[in-house]
């Protein structure tokens, strides 16, 4: 990608999501976005910070296992701050991948290998994510949603291409100097040792479940919380298109296609669009007030390097005097 088509798909991702909300505010008004803020209870932020510390460590162990198969390995002590940093990063910041960023880099330097840090947070976050869709497509087949009539084309046509690229894969030439030959040779190596190995997958499957689950759950507290009676079974389908709705690279810290998705997935089950707003709100909050303690790690970040640094500053006198002492003394 050329350096001005990627800044253009810098702004176009922020905008796009800020365009999003845009519509709903001219369409809706600001009370369904000032309903999810103000009806959210204390009882409901206990709920989302008790589920948020279970899918963070969750996540972590993910991290931790693809990390280990790629040789980079992390303590689990170290994953979860790290992974409570990158939440609070990926909430605040847009784009929604900052954290990640930071958190494969930050991990690569100690490391020694930034290279492979960034690939085991991209592997860790896409095994997440294929496990997530899947999940959602299997929710919305079985369960009455608005999308549920065409769900078995979607699906099908999911497997179709799935099973495309890897054909695709298994035939392009991996062997040679090319660039794109080492790309593939190391991609099947990660995805091997990382994501498929016997150690890794079944802790990569069932915390990427767990996590799927926790979130999905989130979204229902949500619901209930800005006064929706919908029973779980109507409301986690629901769940599913909004939460997909995030994977969309359009989004200012993962605002935008979430509350647009919300309006008409609730409107189209006869919820009402404004309940689907309010919903989206509150979950963003919540899900923003849960990652919190993120906030205290890149605050701990910050103190060690200012003392670090002052240590430093303290000792380079010394250093830097030693030499010429050394000289005065040999003279």
């Amino acid at each position: 990608m050329s350096g001005g088509r990627r800044l253009t798909w810098t702004w176009a991702r922020p905008l796009g999501g800020a365009a999003i909300l845009a519509v709903l505010v001219w369409r809706l008004g600001t009370g369904p976005f000032l309903d999810g803020v103000r009806l959210i209870s204390v009882w409901s932020l206990l709920a989302a910070a008790s589920i948020t510390v279970l899918t963070t460590v969750c996540s972590a162990w993910r991290w931790q296992t693809v990390a280990r198969g790629l040789g980079v390995g992390l303590r689990l002590g170290t994953a979860v701050a790290a992974y409570y940093r990158s939440q609070f990063l990926n909430s605040t910041l847009p784009g929604g991948v900052v954290g990640d960023v930071h958190r494969g880099v930050r991990h690569g330097l100690d490391a020694g290998d930034v290279g492979r840090g960034l690939r085991a947070v991209g592997w860790e976050r896409a095994a997440s994510q294929v496990v997530f869709v899947v999940l959602a497509v299997l929710s919305l087949l079985l369960l009455d949603s608005p999308v549920r009539p065409v769900m078995g084309w979607v699906a099908a046509t999911a497997v179709a291409g799935a099973l495309g690229v890897a054909v695709v894969l298994r035939a392009v030439p991996q062997l040679g100097p090319s660039r794109r030959a080492r790309v593939l040779r190391a991609s099947r190596a990660d995805i091997r040792d990382g994501v498929l190995d016997r150690r890794a997958w079944p802790v990569v499957l069932v915390t990427s479940v767990v996590v799927a689950l926790g979130h999905g759950s989130l979204f229902m507290i949500a619901a209930w919380t800005t006064g929706s009676n919908a029973p779980p079974s109507q409301l986690w389908p629901l769940a599913m298109l909004a939460l997909l709705a995030m994977v969309v690279p359009l989004h200012v810290g993962g605002w935008g296609p979430r509350e647009g998705v919300a309006a008409w997935a609730f409107a189209a089950a006869g919820l009402g669009a404004a309940q689907g707003v309010a919903t989206a709100t509150a979950y963003g909050v919540m899900g923003l007030v849960a990652t919190m303690p993120g906030a205290l790690v890149l605050a701990g970040d910050r103190i060690r390097r200012t003392r670090a640094r002052r240590a430093a500053e303290r000792h380079e006198p010394a250093s830097v005097a030693s030499p010429a002492s050394r000289s005065r003394e040999h003279g």
